[in-house]
């Protein structure tokens, strides 16, 4: 079970969100999002656990509660949707041809 984490204190780092969600059971992964250019936490992350049972209960009993100071809001991890809106276009810059500004003579 993929499981969604907001609301997280910037302090936290993986293993401060491991540790939160193995009193609920087994947890495969934890990760909080980094932001690229900074390193620092985008203030959410996922764990992965695979017993559904134990991810529901952790779900259900961390949402809403508190730690470090901020309420946790827990839930389902929703696979990732496609871009909306044609994709990556690329492009711009001022092609091949022209620039320059001189008169070449051949």
């Amino acid at each position: 079970m993929n499981i969604y984490v907001a609301n997280l204190h910037y302090r936290l780092n993986d293993e401060d969100l491991h540790q939160i969600f193995s009193e609920f059971g087994q947890v495969t992964s934890a990760k909080i999002i980094k932001d690229h250019e900074t390193g620092r936490s985008r203030g959410f992350g996922f764990v992965e656990m695979p017993n559904q049972e134990e991810g529901t209960k952790a779900m259900e009993s961390l949402n809403g509660s508190e730690v470090e100071g901020k309420q946790l809001m827990v839930n389902e991890a929703r696979p990732k949707q496609p871009n909306s809106g044609g994709g990556n276009r690329g492009g711009g810059g001022r092609g091949g041809y022209g620039g320059g500004g001189r008169d070449r003579r051949y």
